[in-house]
């Protein structure tokens, strides 16, 4: 995560005070977590006035997979059979398939975010890139007047965020 964002705390203040509209500043907080032998991954988690919207992790993709029948084995006993079919399904579903994103994911979307034009970031592929951009504060009025047309193609996570901002 250091090579891509820096220090999280730098990060989090451009996060929640810095990029957000005004209507956002206070309302949007994001935590960062990292446990002792989880190989570097991390947990990000996404607050609106206070109520957990989106987690990006490893596991939340996982137990997306097992919930909505992906894996062969329904119900995995221990960690060993867990994590065993993760990989291969990650590989198999990328994020265009599927509602829930790896930290990594999460990391990889900031970076293209920070890196190019607004415009650019609004129209991404990657719904990641456009919820941080449908927050940022230099999305104009007619943006987002434009964006209305929009909320029904976008995550339900999603749309809930391009609401608070939109409506």
């Amino acid at each position: 995560m250091s090579k891509i964002l820096g220090s999280w705390s730098g990060m989090r203040k451009y996060l929640e005070q810095e990029m957000p509209a005004d209507s956002l500043k206070g309302r949007i907080r994001y935590n960062c977590t990292a446990y002792k032998n989880m190989d570097g991954s991390h947990i990000f988690e996404l607050y609106i006035d206070g109520k957990q919207i989106k987690r990006f992790s490893w596991e939340t993709v996982n137990t997306y997979f097992i919930d909505n029948g992906y894996t062969e084995n329904k119900a995995p006993h221990g960690i060993h059979e867990y994590w065993a079919e993760f990989s291969t399904l990650l590989e198999k579903y990328p994020m265009s398939e599927r509602t829930e994103y790896t930290d990594e994911e999460f990391c990889s979307a900031l970076a293209e975010y920070r890196s190019q034009d607004i415009q650019k970031s609004i129209c991404s592929d990657d719904p990641i890139v456009r919820m941080f951009a449908v927050t940022d504060r230099r999305i104009g009025k007619r943006t987002l007047s434009a964006l209305k047309e929009q909320i029904p193609f976008q995550p339900q996570w999603l749309q809930q965020i391009y609401k608070l901002r939109i409506l």
